[in-house]
């Protein structure tokens, strides 16, 4: 099986946004590492807001608000480490806050990076979420987006405890609060104008990364969401890719899907 590096980096660089929830930041710091690996610049940053990295994602973290200050330390820096960037820290909770879509923007013209991985949405810790209006903040020079969703929410109930705002979700998925996530009813959520793809950018490559695949039961519900997006909407993404990120990520399936 194909690194999932290798899969959605296939490209010399870009701009690689997150979306979603359920694993988004150790995806983020595990690509960020590997493309790192590989001899590529990156910078990880954020358009929201995210909790210090650990030293094992990579504890070094700059901090300003000026795009140009960033790039220019970051110009500085020897070896093969990953830039981690951010506007600055917020004094109550303790999470960095990230960076405007047009500083992204800035980032990309500068030339210093060859992969800016962004994590452009929240997710209160939940494995699934459906998003307010003002989400999620993907820049528009994305050229990759990923949504991501955690597997433990299939064969839950529709409830706060594990979808973040269950109040938009219901619609979207058809069921009514408190009723059984299926296969289908996130099939909907996925391929919904609204749902997780929401935001992207007309140009970018999509892809859907199903996250917590640890059990055969939870490998086979993942088929079963593939089997259910491609009856319902075979092109919301280039691929649907199926794994687990702890400490890195495995990839356990990947099944294509219809987008060019």
């Amino acid at each position: 099986m194909q690194g999932i590096e290798e899969v959605i980096c296939s490209a010399p660089g870009g701009v690689l946004s997150l979306t979603g929830a359920g694993g988004k930041t150790s995806l983020m710091f595990h690509l960020a590492r590997v493309l790192s690996q590989a001899g590529k610049r990156v910078l990880v940053t954020t358009t929201t807001k995210i909790l210090p990295p650990t030293a094992r994602q990579g504890g070094t973290v700059l901090v300003d608000a000026d795009p140009e200050v960033i790039a220019g330390w970051a110009s500085l820096r020897c070896g093969n480490e990953p830039v981690a960037a951010v506007s600055r820290r917020d004094p109550e909770s303790g999470k960095l806050i990230g960076y405007p879509p047009e500083a992204i923007a800035s980032f990309q013209r500068c030339g210093c990076f060859d992969w800016i991985v962004v994590e452009a949405d929240g997710s209160a810790r939940r494995p699934l979420k459906a998003h307010a209006p003002h989400e999620p903040v993907i820049p528009s020079c994305s050229t990759v987006v990923v949504a991501v969703a955690g597997l433990e929410v299939m064969g839950q109930p529709l409830t706060e405890e594990w979808v973040f705002r269950p109040e938009l979700a219901a619609p979207l998925m058809g069921l009514a609060i408190g009723e059984t996530v299926g296969a289908a009813a996130l099939a909907r959520l996925i391929a919904h104008p609204g749902g997780l793809f929401t935001g992207a950018p007309a140009g970018a490559r999509r892809f859907l990364f199903l996250n917590k695949a640890d059990t055969p039961q939870r490998l086979s519900r993942a088929a079963e969401i593939a089997a259910a997006v491609k009856e319902e909407a075979p092109f919301v993404a280039e691929a649907l890719l199926v794994g687990q990120a702890l400490n890195g990520v495995a990839l356990h399936a990947h099944y294509p899907l219809g987008a060019p």
